[in-house]
C-alpha cells in the first residue's frame, strides 16, 4: 500500500521559485489526502541516501534521468517528471512520467504506484459492489463461480488446469489492464468481500467497438447484481474512456438482459 511520495529533485531546483512553490503545494496536497511527502535533493549529481524510506510503501518523483534508473535497479518505485532545472526529458527507464506536477491527482499517484506494486486497481463501487481488477489470487474463486455447467452455456469457460489459467490471468494483467486501461474486471461484494463475477470491456476481432459482457454465479442471480455492475460500467465507459457506443453480444433467451442494460445506457 502505497505510504510516501518522495519528491527527488535537482539541488538547483530550490532555487526555482514557481517549481519549489509547486512541490510544496503538491506536498500539501497529498499529505491533505492522508498521505506522507517528502523533498529530497541531489547535489552535483550525487543520490541523496533513501534509506529512509521504504521502497515498497514509497513512490519516488523525479526529474533526474540518472537519478530515476538508479533507484530502478535497486527496487524503488520511479516515475519521472518534466519539470525543474534538472528535468531530463527522455527518461527511458521510466514507465510513467508526469508534467504539470500541481494537476495530477491523488488518484492518480496511487494508481501508479499500485502497477508497480501489482496491486489491482479499484475501478469503482456500487451500492453494493467493488469492481476492480482481476487478480491471480481470484482464479480459484472463478472456477467454483463457473462449476455449474449453465455457466458457460452463453460464454467459453475457463482453462482445465487452473495453473494454465492463472497463467493467462498474470498476461492479461500485463497485456490488457496495462496497456489498454480497461478489460473484464471482478465483482466482489462489499458485504462480506465474495466475488459473486465478472464484468467489463474486451475488443472482440472483427468488431470496431469494444463489447461489455458478464457473468454472475447462479448463486448470486436474480438479486440485481448483473444491472447494477453494468449500469456503472457503461457509465464508467462514457464518462472516462470516453466510448461513444459499446456493443453486447446476447442469444435470444438473454433478450430481457439485455434490454435492461440498454435501458441503463441510455
Amino acid at each position: 500500500m502505497l505510504r510516501t511520495v518522495v519528491f527527488l529533485l535537482d539541488e538547483k531546483d530550490r532555487e526555482a521559485t514557481k517549481l519549489s512553490g509547486d512541490i510544496s503545494e503538491t506536498m500539501k496536497y497529498i499529505k491533505d489526502c492522508g498521505y506522507d511527502s517528502a523533498a529530497v535533493y541531489a547535489c552535483n549529481g550525487e543520490l541523496p541516501e533513501l534509506s529512509g524510506f521504504d521502497k515498497t510503501t514509497s513512490l519516488v518523483i523525479t526529474d533526474l534521468a540518472a537519478a530515476g534508473k538508479e533507484l530502478l535497479d535497486e527496487g524503488y518505485y520511479v516515475v519521472g517528471m518534466q519539470e525543474g532545472i534538472g528535468a531530463d526529458f527522455s527518461f527511458p527507464e521510466a514507465k510513467y512520467i508526469f508534467s504539470g506536477i500541481t494537476d495530477v491527482e491523488m488518484d492518480s499517484f496511487v494508481k501508479v504506484y499500485q502497477r508497480y506494486a501489482g496491486e489491482p486497481w479499484e475501478l469503482m463501487r456500487t451500492k453494493r459492489l467493488v469492481i476492480r481488477e482481476t487478480t491471480v489470487e481470484d482464479v480459484d474463486e472463478f472456477y467454483k463461480l463457473y462449476a455449474d455447467p449453465e455457466m458457460t452455456r452463453y460464454m467459453e469457460g475457463l482453462f482445465e488446469d487452473p495453473e494454465d489459467e492463472k497463467r493467462y490471468q498474470r498476461d492479461y494483467i500485463k497485456k490488457v489492464y496495462e496497456l489498454m486501461g480497461f478489460g473484464v474486471w471482478t465483482l466482489e461484494r462489499i458485504e462480506d468481500g465474495r466475488i459473486i463475477g465478472r464484468a467489463g470491456y474486451s475488443v472482440r476481432n472483427g468488431f470496431d467497438q469494444v463489447e461489455l459482457g458478464f457473468l454472475v454465479g447462479m448463486e448470486f442471480q436474480r438479486q440485481g447484481y448483473a444491472l447494477e455492475a453494468c449500469s456503472a460500467i457503461l457509465d464508467y465507459g462514457r464518462d472516462i474512456l470516453q466510448f461513444d457506443s459499446v456493443q453486447t453480444l446476447v442469444k435470444a433467451e438473454k433478450h430481457r438482459i439485455r434490454q435492461d442494460v440498454r435501458k441503463a445506457w441510455l
